[in-house]
């Protein structure tokens, strides 16, 4: 992990050490930016019994900018397309809007 932010390197070792229930999520062997993520569907869930795979990305100015998800396998979702990318821009488009009203 050598030459990463120590915010990352730190929350990486936070989450190897106390993972948490329904999500594996490991660095990749070769650039410790990506994470490779399992997640168990949620119960009582349409996702019930389901294992969904995931890539994370952890941008060089993260925690300033925001990762990067792509569900690996297929699903269906509203903020999901169709290649897996996931889609937040209403809650940008939102947060861009609470930033101006308050001017921040």
């Amino acid at each position: 992990m050598a030459g990463l932010p120590r915010r990352i390197i730190k929350e990486t070792q936070h989450l190897l050490a106390e993972p948490v229930p329904g999500i594996k999520a490991e660095p990749d062997k070769s650039n410790a930016h990506y994470f490779h993520v399992v997640i168990a569907g949620p119960q009582d869930s349409p996702f019930e019994g389901g294992t969904f795979k995931r890539q994370l990305f952890l941008p060089e100015e993260y925690p300033m900018a925001a990762p990067k998800v792509c569900f690996m396998s297929k699903i269906y979702h509203a903020n999901v397309d169709k290649l897996g990318r996931v889609c937040l821009d209403t809650l940008k488009d939102n947060m861009d809007r609470l930033y101006a009203m308050n001017n921040i």
